[in-house]
């Protein structure tokens, strides 16, 4: 959930840039029922009327997928290139959000100049279409902001590394004074192999297969999914694509002419009709999302397709960290149809989009900044890569969520630190980190609940029994006898000898209550559940 501020001026009245806005995925374990997670942007709602623009770097997910939530609070211009502007464009429209304050940009050498900020947008290579660092000059010299990047000479679609390009901004002006540098794997220690790569490979395991075919990677890698179709195509298979952020990002990148030459596809309603030898699906759900076209077809059948012994089902694609459950989930169901399923084989059948060690000491050798500040990956691969620079003599320091970095000297320390929590996208409504919605949705899933209702009357009087009902616990508890029933029993005993004055609090009733309930449930289950108490009170006419 990228989302990155820039700012030059006296200080508490810098002017600002934002780099990014974007999104990460929920888990069952700490966020359930969460539909997307993303910065909380409340610092800088605050201090909005400082924001020259936005800038977003490419249309991966962690970094434009935010645009549509968070935009609304900040409204300040946002620049991107033509197909990361078109992905903006579209996540505004479906939001209802005007995309009059979405500009399309050209890389260098234009510039876009922003309050104190000059910035210029530089092709690089990534697994997604239109990638770009940032050179961002200030009166306190140049900054370099990568991005999600890799070396790749022939990517297949998108721009390839230019070293020439780099040489040139590493020697204009004084040089770079701060790289802020993608580390995702600063831990993978051979050079990183090139998108082109991959076509021999992927072509050869396709023809050598007898039953349909399915492949799925992700859907924003534009040339994967062409190496994927080629390769298909070449093994006479008629080509389908299924889910819709693919067909999606294949739409948007022929629009915006990044992508020429995708072989013809044919919908998912004739290929059914398709003798299964002769046919090959490219589909979502790479990480195993489940409502993805990979997780339906494991369960069954997807748009009449369904998936059978001697078929094969290919990951053309890495596991994100978090994401193996759900996949080996997919995996395991696709083997007990006697599916065929085959991973990316240790690099065979996939590439990653970013820059590993050896090519990150390459880009530091090539920029010679001053300093460099990590970014991208878990702490320890940002702590990594700053070793890395140190040990060549560049001043570095591990920035975390919420440190503002002071550039301006020989080396970053550490200025102030902002409050940067979380917010959670629920359903249609943002919430924060610490509303305790999320906390609550946590316990009751841990502990189940308990409810509890009580009738007073106007003589603060309890009319009949209290009743519970239980959701997520046993029916029955150590003891042999339905749990509800004995918190019947003991809150029944309770209310007939309760005093006056908790009887006719609502406060010292709801304490009672629930401690009860409490108590019978933890001697029985061993579980203290959350619980609701009503207590409705009969009023006189």
């Amino acid at each position: 959930m990228n989302a990155y501020v820039y700012g030059y001026g006296p200080a508490g009245k810098e002017r600002l840039i934002v780099v990014d806005l974007g999104v990460t995925f929920p888990d069952m374990d700490s966020s359930p029922g969460v539909d997307l997670i993303m910065a909380d942007v409340a610092w800088l709602e605050e201090n909005k009327h400082r924001i020259d623009a936005i800038f977003i770097t490419h249309a991966h997910e962690d970094h434009i997928g935010a645009l549509p939530h968070l935009w609304p609070r900040l409204r300040k211009p946002v620049y991107a290139r033509r197909f990361t502007a078109r992905i903006g464009a579209l996540k505004l429209e479906e939001a209802g959000i005007g995309t009059e304050d979405l500009h399309v940009v050209e890389p260098r050498p234009q510039v876009i100049e922003a309050g104190p900020f000059k910035v210029q947008f530089v092709p690089v290579s990534h697994s997604i279409p239109e990638s770009s660092a940032l050179v961002i000059d200030t009166p306190a010299g140049r900054i370099v902001h990568t991005g999600d990047f890799k070396l790749d000479g022939s990517p297949i679609v998108g721009e390839p590394f230019d070293p020439v390009m780099w040489h040139e901004i590493a020697g204009e002006g004084d040089g770079v004074k701060l790289l802020v540098c993608d580390s995702t794997n600063v831990f993978s220690p051979q050079p990183g192999r090139s998108e082109a790569t991959l076509a021999g490979p992927l072509t050869q395991l396709i023809a050598e297969q007898e039953g349909m075919v399915v492949a799925t990677t992700f859907a924003s890698n534009v040339a994967r999914l062409k190496t994927l179709a080629e390769a298909g195509r070449a093994a006479g298979r008629s080509i389908c694509l299924l889910g819709r952020a693919m067909k999606r990002m294949v739409s948007v990148a022929e629009e915006t002419a990044v992508l020429t030459g995708f072989p013809g596809h044919i919908p998912a309603e004739d290929a059914a009709d398709v003798p299964r030898h002769n046919l090959m699906l490219i589909v979502t759900g790479s990480q195993g999302e489940r409502r993805a076209a990979s997780a339906q077809l494991s369960r069954g059948k997807y748009l009449g397709i369904e998936m059978k012994d001697g078929d094969t089902f290919l990951f053309s694609s890495k596991v994100i960290p978090g994401n193996e459950r759900g996949v080996i989930r997919i995996m395991n169901a696709f083997s007990e149809k006697g599916v065929e399923v085959i991973d990316d084989r240790g690099g065979l059948y996939h590439v990653s989009g970013h820059a590993n060690r050896p090519d990150l000491e390459a880009v530091h050798d090539l920029l010679k900044p001053q300093m460099l500040i990590p970014m991208h990956g878990e702490h320890r691969h940002m702590r990594e890569h700053s070793k890395i620079a140190t040990s060549k003599g560049i001043a570095s320091l591990v920035a975390t969520n919420g440190m503002m970095i002071d550039i301006t000297g020989q080396a970053p320390k550490v200025a102030e630190y902002i409050e940067a929590g979380r917010t959670y996208l629920d359903g249609s409504v943002l919430i924060g980190a610490l509303d305790g919605v999320v906390r609550d949705r946590i316990r009751m899933a841990l502990n189940g609940h308990v409810l509890i209702t009580v009738i007073i009357d106007e003589d603060d009087v309890p009319l009949g029994d209290a009743w519970v009902e239980l959701m997520g616990l046993p029916e029955v508890g150590r003891s042999g006898t339905p749990i509800a029933d004995q918190i019947e029993d003991e809150l029944a005993e309770f209310l007939e000898r309760a005093p006056d004055k908790i009887i006719s609090n609502d406060d010292k009733m709801d304490e009672a209550l629930r401690r009860i309930a409490r108590q019978v449930t933890m001697e029985e289950i061993g579980k203290k559940p959350e619980v609701t108490v009503v207590v409705s009170r009969l009023m006189a006419d």
